[in-house]
């Protein structure tokens, strides 16, 4: 007998509000966790790269320091 948890309850960005006010159990959070399968080896590497990046932005800081 399997039991299923609302949707709402178990979605990740929510989660910790609903164990705090006691709607999500700790052991049912703890026992879905422990279901879902492992898919760490599907993950891909991702690259980025940031456009119209100021590349003295570091300056600021060592501005403000030199102030004291």
């Amino acid at each position: 007998m399997s039991e299923q948890l609302d949707a709402k309850l178990i979605d990740k960005r929510t989660h910790e509000r609903y164990l705090r006010t006691g709607r999500l159990d700790e052991k049912a959070w703890e026992k879905h966790l422990k279901s879902l399968p492992d898919l760490a080896e599907k993950a891909v590497p991702v690259e980025a790269t940031m456009a119209d990046v100021d590349e003295d932005f570091d300056d600021e800081d060592e501005d403000e320091s030199d102030e004291g």
